[in-house]
This record gives structure tokens, C-alpha cells and sequence, in this order.
């Protein structure tokens, strides 16, 4: 292995502890590497500089060995989530298309409702005129006699006033009659 190449150095922290003859020292360090550095094997060397008490520096590899960094799987991530999303809607476009297509072609039941006509009474005995007050009863009763019934669209004159509406002076325009 070639020592002198170096991807990423970790060496930040220094310690500085004193360790006295015939002891042990645990030191605790940890880091974090690039995400770009995951599921890849590394060679990670662990270099300690000590010195001894009378001022000599020493330098020991403590640790030298291929290490793979791997990612931890946290489970649902933003990446997944917005690709179940994705699959969520393109699967609901499906739906909606496919449904248009059948319905294009009248495979699919059609549910109408059946309008309501509102029909008026036919006979005269259908008709409940308790409620209306007497007087307004005997004018009904008294106009039924005397004129016969007629539908407003039925033969009915319609005398011109100077005063028209749009859309009679556009009816007249059309027919060539000019005042």
C-alpha cells in the first residue's frame, strides 16, 4: 500500500494525554466519512504519534486494515417517498384513462337519474281550495264562467308598444319590416 496517497484524512483531534509507564489509555475518536465513499472497501490506517518523557516522537500504526463504509437503512427516506408518490399517481392516470376508453366505447354503465316533471292536476276535484280566503274563491270561480281558458301562446295579439324589447327589434330587423 502506498501511505503517501491519502483520500481523506481524519487527523483533527489531538489528545495530549499523558500516559505513565506500565498503563494502558483507551481514546475514543469518532468521524464520519462522505456519503460518496459508501459501499466501497478503503484501506484505514490508525497512526499514533506519542513521544516518550524524554521528548522522542514515535509514530505507530495501530490500525491497518480494508474497511467497506457502508449506508444505514433509515427506513422510508424522502427518494422513496416521493417515488411511492410517483407510482401512486401514475397507477390512478391508468385508472382514469382506461375508464375514459370504456367509456368511450359504452362498456360502462351509464348511471342516470330520471328527471322529475313537475305535471299539473287534471281535474277540477284534484284541486284542495280550502285554503284560499273566499272572496279570491268566488273571483276564480266567477272568472272560470265567463271567459273561456286559453293558453298564452295560443292566438293571442300582442299589441307593439315604442317601446321594444332587443330581442323583438332584432326579430324585425331579420324579417325586412322597417318602422
Amino acid at each position: 500500500m502506498d501511505f503517501s496517497y491519502h483520500i481523506y484524512n481524519f487527523s483533527t483531534v489531538q489528545y495530549k494525554k499523558v500516559v505513565k509507564p506500565k498503563e494502558q489509555a483507551t481514546l475514543s475518536y469518532s468521524f464520519m466519512p462522505s456519503e460518496t465513499f459508501s459501499a466501497r472497501p478503503f484501506g484505514l490506517t490508525v497512526n499514533l504519534n506519542y513521544r516518550d518523557s524524554d521528548g522522542n516522537q514515535y509514530l505507530e500504526a495501530v490500525f491497518n486494515e480494508t474497511v467497506n463504509i457502508i449506508e444505514l437503512d433509515e427506513g422510508l427516506d424522502g427518494e422513496t417517498i416521493f417515488l411511492y408518490l410517483f407510482l401512486a399517481a401514475c397507477v390512478a392516470l391508468i385508472f382514469v384513462a382506461g375508464q375514459q376508453v370504456l367509456s368511450s366505447y359504452g362498456l360502462t354503465k351509464k348511471l342516470t337519474k330520471s328527471k322529475r316533471v313537475e305535471r299539473p292536476t287534471t281535474k277540477q276535484g284534484d284541486v284542495d281550495l280550502d285554503w284560499l280566503p273566499r272572496e279570491t274563491l268566488n273571483q276564480i270561480l266567477k272568472d272560470a264562467k265567463t271567459s273561456p281558458r286559453k293558453s298564452p301562446r295560443e292566438g293571442k295579439t300582442v299589441k307593439t308598444s315604442p317601446l321594444r324589447s332587443p330581442r323583438q327589434r332584432r326579430m324585425q330587423r331579420s324579417t325586412g319590416v322597417d318602422d
